[in-house]
């Protein structure tokens, strides 16, 4: 979960560009104080959201094989604070004290995402049982604890170094049959208790900033090759990248349905991540490209699935660099998500771009679309600004995201599998303040409210909220330089876990009727 398109040291010099023309201008809709847990569906899902590399830690223990992240983290000049993921907020060892604090809390579910490298070392082959005989204990403790209900995730970003340095992993359509191996090494090992099971985590993240951008693992790129890459194609990969996930997806979902759907009882989804789109002017232009923005996201993703073929805006821009599903691929794919995972936190302001400028430096997916988007106009942002360079906050844009996803794929079924904002991590700020979030508050309670209208007002399917995330973590390329938690982990001491105020609102919310 970060939306950044630059390196490290990019990203530095755009954040001061915008912060001083950005910060506080907002357009957020008030709070609604009547919200409350009667203010949903009986039986929608309230949870948090965690990731393994960016919590867990122990990454040498229990016979956990390297990361493309552990990789990409431990070289120079990746991370903005030059830390890495070593210990995380070491999630591994204290699980057991951080389900007692979702309990605390009354929390329906817990997400989180299993390490391919704690399960298969070496992407294959042999399994390591110190590897299942953890992540047992952690379900075992979630149900355990009032019936918390796990909603697993499969691949949260951290693919097995050896797949990488075997056959450039998810360049290579063998990446398909290695990741349903896996796959079904966890319904085996899992599926009697885990009944939601999210394959993907954010694939536009991953095909874009791995693969186009370069900011992320393994970081490939053309577009800044001399900045951040030292290889990679930006206007193929990235397209390459995400129909081996769409194919995977579809591989294992065909394999669950037909093998252990029957005895398990589960469903597979998939999590994307989705910025809504406003047009910047009232302009033809500027309103299509708005629509060419979100087919290039979220469509890319949610039409084969649910549509049968990526976006004929795709098909058109990108030509003969867009991969082309078989018949019998294309019937595999449509149909295959059993609910759609949402990851939303911001709204951007998007204009028309046929410059023949920017698509001769670039030659990428961005310039493809034909479309810019930033959060401001004029020099004023589009809502008030979190601590991310990319989160402006804009809580109605909820409630449009959940109807535009009901009227393109008539009415699936969705979790909002990702929402939530930031602090700075300031040394200079005392705990006493940093544990007073009223902002996050107030996010948190607008976004729901808009959720909740979407729900009952407009008939859109959504079934569950996880908030991200449960605790301060490391946070990709930030590093700990951002504090999304409900929880404050104090880096300086121990790993103290300690509840910000939004822990208190989400209690007595929870707990109302």
């Amino acid at each position: 979960m970060t939306y950044i398109w630059q390196c490290p040291g990019l990203m530095l010099v755009l954040w001061l560009a915008v912060t001083s023309a950005t910060q506080g201008r907002g357009q957020m809709r008030n709070a609604n104080n009547n919200l409350t847990r009667g203010s949903f569906p009986k039986g929608f899902v309230f949870g948090t959201a965690t990731s393994a590399y960016q919590h867990e830690g122990a990454v040498k223990e229990d016979g956990r094989g390297p990361t493309i992240w552990d990789k990409f983290a431990h070289t120079f000049g990746k991370i903005l604070d030059f830390s890495n993921a070593d210990i995380a907020v070491d999630h591994y060892h204290r699980f057991e004290e951080d389900i007692q604090l979702m309990a605390n809390m009354g929390l329906d579910a817990y997400r989180f995402s299993i390490a391919w490298s704690r399960i298969l070392p070496n992407g294959t082959g042999e399994v390591n049982q110190a590897g299942i005989d953890h992540y047992n204990k952690v379900i075992d403790a979630l149900l355990a604890k009032v019936g918390i209900e796990p909603y697993v995730t499969l691949y949260h970003w951290d693919l097995p170094q050896a797949l990488e340095d075997k056959y450039m992993g998810l360049l290579d359509r063998q990446i398909i049959n290695d990741y349903a191996a896996y796959a079904e090494t966890c319904f085996k090992a899992f599926g009697d208790r885990v009944k939601r099971w999210i394959t993907f985590n954010e694939p536009h993240t991953v095909a874009v900033q791995g693969y186009d951008s370069g900011i992320h693992a393994p970081g490939r790129c053309s577009v800044f090759r001399h900045l951040c890459c030292k290889q990679g194609s930006s206007g193929t990969e990235p397209y390459i990248v995400a129909h081996n996930i769409i194919l995977a997806h579809a591989k294992v979902s065909d394999m669950y349905r037909n093998k252990y759907k029957a005895d398990q009882n589960g469903e597979l989804g998939m999590s994307l991540n989705v910025i809504w789109y406003e047009p910047i002017s009232n302009s033809t232009a500027d309103v299509e490209a708005t629509k060419r923005a979100q087919e290039f996201q979220l469509g890319w993703f949610a039409d084969p699935f649910f549509l049968g073929d990526y976006p004929a805006t795709m098909r058109s821009r990108v030509g003969q660099r867009l991969p082309r599903f078989t018949t019998k691929e294309a019937d595999l794919v449509k149909g295959s998500l059993d609910f759609v995972g949402i990851n939303h936190y911001t709204t951007f302001y998007t204009k028309d771009d046929h410059s023949s400028v920017t698509k001769y430096l670039l030659n990428d997916t961005l310039t493809d679309s034909q479309s810019i988007s930033l959060p401001f106009r004029n020099g004023k942002a589009i809502g008030d600004k979190a601590n991310s360079i990319w989160l402006y906050i804009v809580p109605v844009s909820m409630r449009k995201l959940m109807n535009y996803v009901k009227d393109r794929y008539n009415t699936p079924t969705v979790y909002i599998t990702e929402n939530g904002m930031d602090d700075s991590n300031s040394p200079f700020i005392p705990l006493k303040k940093a544990l007073k979030d009223s902002k996050r508050i107030k996010y948190h309670n607008d976004y729901l409210t808009n959720l909740a209208d979407s729900i009952r007002e407009d008939g859109c399917n959504v079934l569950g909220y996880f908030a991200w995330s449960f605790l301060d973590n490391w946070e990709w390329t930030a590093g700990y330089t951002s504090r999304f938690g409900l929880y404050f982990v104090d880096y300086t001491d121990n790993l103290k876990r300690y509840p910000k105020n939004s822990v208190q609102w989400f209690k007595n919310f929870l707990s109302s009727s």
